[in-house]
């Protein structure tokens, strides 16, 4: 496997840092908070054991992804469906993954319905625990699925993250009472 170049680039949206990584064919991960450092590890050394970084921002706005994320926290309504994605993961992983893709801005589902609309109704806790490892948060809006019960539950960032990016697209009926593990 020859070397790959990933870019790398960090947005501070929403008085946050998100960094941006990327390969040629595409984004590849969002990571923000204590994962603003390289994505080094399992997961990189997995999909990329041949690698090096370059910070590059230009990359970025080629893809069309910088001002989609202003927008984003601006307060839009965005889609980010034409933004080239470089996905990693296993294939059931990238099943659910792409099933978040079908959640449309401002509308939650729960990890029940998320199951069903993939097509796999009895694979809920998988689907949450795929939903757990989504490397492209806000772009594949893993933020939208809540518990069966109406609640918030687990999220990478928090729940008080969650709860902002819900807030930015106008849901503001979720219940804060959830937790965060994830209740299916």
């Amino acid at each position: 496997m020859s070397e790959i170049t990933i870019y790398r680039h960090t947005l501070n949206l929403g008085n946050r840092d998100w960094t941006l990584w990327a390969s040629e064919k595409g984004l590849v991960r969002i990571s923000f908070g204590l994962e603003e450092r390289l994505p080094e590890g399992k997961w990189l050394n997995t999909y990329a054991p041949r690698h090096r970084y370059q910070e590059d921002q230009t990359v970025f706005m080629q893809l069309g992804i910088t001002r989609e994320m202003e927008s984003y926290f601006g307060g839009a309504a965005v889609s980010f469906k034409d933004i080239p994605l470089d996905i990693w993961g296993t294939p059931f992983q990238q099943e659910v993954w792409k099933g978040l893709a079908t959640i449309a801005h401002g509308e939650v589902i729960s990890y029940r319905e998320l199951a069903g609309r993939i097509g796999r109704p009895q694979a809920m806790r998988a689907v949450g625990t795929a939903n757990g490892q989504n490397p492209l948060p806000v772009i594949l809006p893993c933020h939208r699925v809540i518990g069966t019960n109406g609640t918030l539950t687990g999220y990478r960032g928090g729940l008080k993250l969650k709860q902002e990016l819900l807030a930015l697209e106008g849901i503001n009926h979720v219940g804060a009472a959830g937790h965060e593990r994830f209740a299916f």
